[in-house]
């Protein structure tokens, strides 16, 4: 982790490699013949190997010979450092188990979307190569038109108008010959009027030429932007532009019903039936482990027992229970003497009972009271008002503890928490004083309620039982700030803060707490992809988006919060296309430029 804030904390513009950590690593721990030697770790070797690269930077870049190689993108591989946590948390593990056991039917599924892509790549590069070059111009001043898009050339698409023509740069016509078939030409030569015909700017195509279907690679990306979903309907109206609304619609409407409603979503079915065979796996594991457990503990007690038993001694029986009568007749104003094994072993199991309701661990609770019931008696005595007392506030517990475990009383919260959160929903804008006045009686009277049910909670599980409990910790954490909330509001100290939304929470309980403990591990093992993929980003394209013209884009990785924000962005789906665009063209739209393509396309299915 410390390893990932530092890389964090880099901001993206290097000047060189510094070597001195490795230096001291080396000195300190030695170099290989050591047992814990500096080259005997994986990961050490390759930040050995990055720094020697680095150190040989010139020289590789004059052999090279301006290929756009960087070697410092190498240190990229430091990012895979966070999946040394995942070893250290059992619940990720069965996560990354289930993917990991999925890679071989989803290696079919991935086959058979390959397979769908080919197909529709190779027919588009077909029936569209170069089709999307061609934009309308100003035939006079060369201009291209603002918010340029394809047109057609062979009449059946996007025509141009007014002063425009549609022109492709590729094409081995003349500009001057396009512009002399135009109305507005023809009359300017009748006139003897002859303009110059500059030549035009030139236009690569949507998306700064990375939208067509020119070549197989350019092609696949584009049905793999259009399978995704995102931006496909603009991608088929240009080509309707340019080639007329006949047949594109076939292609397109076809690609997306097999390619993303179809193929897609068998992804997530064999993801799905892992996990579930995985998780069935893991339960199993864990059944024969406290069984296992089980097993070992009660021979272990039952030896135990039996060594005790063997050792003892009939005098010191006799002895014993001559003390024992001894002490009644001291104690003759005792009420009754009790013994560890009945009423106070009892007492403890009142104290105990049900603990896994209460978020307790059911692994060990049973033995306890099977190794306190097989302890040596001894006897104490206790008052009459004493006992009273304790009879009296053990009638009370129970009776509490039964109100609290009925599902009544758990129905009665949760609609008082729907209450709660219909007198949260009413607040607007512009609302009238006597909805203000009803909001701040409401909210006290919800919370002397919550704080009632708090302390009946206390009382009837006790303290120890009660924090036990993820939801109960949170139910005090909350009623506790809603106590100081309303103190401070009612003696005008400070205005509202808005701590009864936290109530809403409480609506979770409606779930099953092994639900969300999978979603937080699912969360977790998230968080680690997206902290990799930003960190990679960075060394990516950190500093690169920095276009002439033009400002720089919201998405981009030049810090490790706006890269995390990009990654998730490219995660939801949202403009994800538009990012891998200016990742492209932040190499120059070069061989190299293309291939960092792969970083979204990654990102994309992995992540998703």
């Amino acid at each position: 982790m410390a390893n990932c804030c530092a890389l964090g904390a880099i901001t993206p513009y290097p000047d060189g490699d510094s070597n001195t950590l490795n230096h001291i690593l080396i000195i300190a721990f030695g170099f290989v013949m050591h047992p814990g030697a500096y080259l005997r770790n994986a990961w050490n070797i390759l930040d050995f190997t990055i720094v020697i690269l680095g150190l040989l930077q010139p020289l590789i870049q004059q052999m090279v010979e301006q290929s756009g190689v960087d070697v410092k993108a190498l240190r990229a591989f430091r990012v895979l450092r966070p999946l040394r946590l995942v070893s250290g948390l059992p619940s990720l593990q069965v996560v990354l188990n289930s993917i990991m056991r999925a890679m071989v039917p989803l290696l079919h599924i991935a086959l058979l979307v390959i397979f769908v892509i080919i197909i529709y790549a190779i027919v588009g590069l077909e029936l569209f190569s170069g089709k999307l070059h061609a934009t309308c111009y100003d035939f006079v001043t060369g201009e291209i038109e603002d918010n340029p898009s394809p047109c057609s050339l062979n009449q059946r698409g996007a025509l141009c108008t007014g002063s425009t023509i549609c022109y492709d740069f590729k094409l081995d016509m003349s500009y001057a010959a396009v512009a002399e078939r135009k109305q507005q030409a023809e009359a300017i030569l009748a006139g003897n009027i002859t303009p110059p015909l500059p030549q035009p700017e030139r236009w690569v195509g949507p998306n700064y030429g990375i939208t067509n279907f020119d070549n197989f690679g350019l092609s696949m990306l584009t049905v793999f932007q259009c399978i995704t979903m995102e931006g496909w309907t603009q991608v088929l109206y240009w080509v309707n532009d340019s080639q007329g609304m006949l047949y594109p619609w076939i292609y397109f409407i076809s690609m997306i019903i097999i390619g993303s409603f179809f193929v897609m979503n068998l992804v997530l079915g064999v993801l799905s039936g892992e996990f579930s065979k995985e998780r069935e796996k893991a339960k199993k594991r864990g059944k024969y482990q406290k069984a296992r457990e089980q097993m070992q503990f009660e021979e272990d007690v039952q030896g135990y027992l039996d060594w005790i038993s063997a050792a003892e001694d009939i005098s010191d029986d006799e002895e014993t229970t001559n003390k024992e009568d001894e002490k009644e007749k001291k104690f003759h104003w005792c009420a009754a003497c009790r013994t560890t094994s009945s009423s106070a072993t009892d007492d403890f199991e009142e104290e105990e009972e049900d603990p896994s309701e209460h978020g307790l661990d059911d692994g060990g609770g049973g033995h306890r009271s099977q190794s306190s019931s097989q302890q040596h008696q001894y006897f104490f005595c206790i008052p009459l008002k004493g006992r009273r007392s304790r009879r009296w506030n053990r009638r009370c517990r129970r009776s509490c503890r039964r109100l609290v475990k009925s599902q009544t009383f758990y129905w009665i919260v949760i609609v008082l928490v729907f209450l709660n959160t219909g007198v949260l929903t009413s607040e607007h804008y512009g609302q009238p004083p006597w909805l203000d006045d009803f909001q701040d009686m409401a909210n006290i009277v919800f919370v002397v309620l919550f704080s009632i049910e708090m302390l009946i909670k206390m009382y009837s599980l006790g303290i120890r039982c009660y924090f036990d409990f993820m939801f109960n910790r949170f139910d005090f954490f909350v009623v506790i700030c809603s106590i100081i909330e309303v103190v401070l509001i009612q003696t005008k100290v400070m205005p509202p803060l808005g701590v009864s939304v936290l109530r809403c929470a409480r609506l979770l309980r409606v779930f099953k707490v092994t639900s969300l403990k999978s979603i937080v591990s699912l969360l977790v093992l998230l968080f680690l992809f997206i902290v990799i993929f930003a960190l990679l980003g960075m060394q990516l394209f950190g500093g690169r988006f920095n276009f002439p013209r033009e400002e720089k884009p919201r998405s981009n990785f030049d810090s490790f919060y706006q890269s995390l924000i990009t990654v998730f962005q490219i995660l939801t789906s949202e403009d994800w296309n538009e990012a891998m665009y200016n990742g492209i063209r932040s190499y120059s739209n070069s061989r190299v430029g293309i291939m960092v393509c792969l970083y979204y396309v990654i990102l994309f299915i992995c992540g998703n």
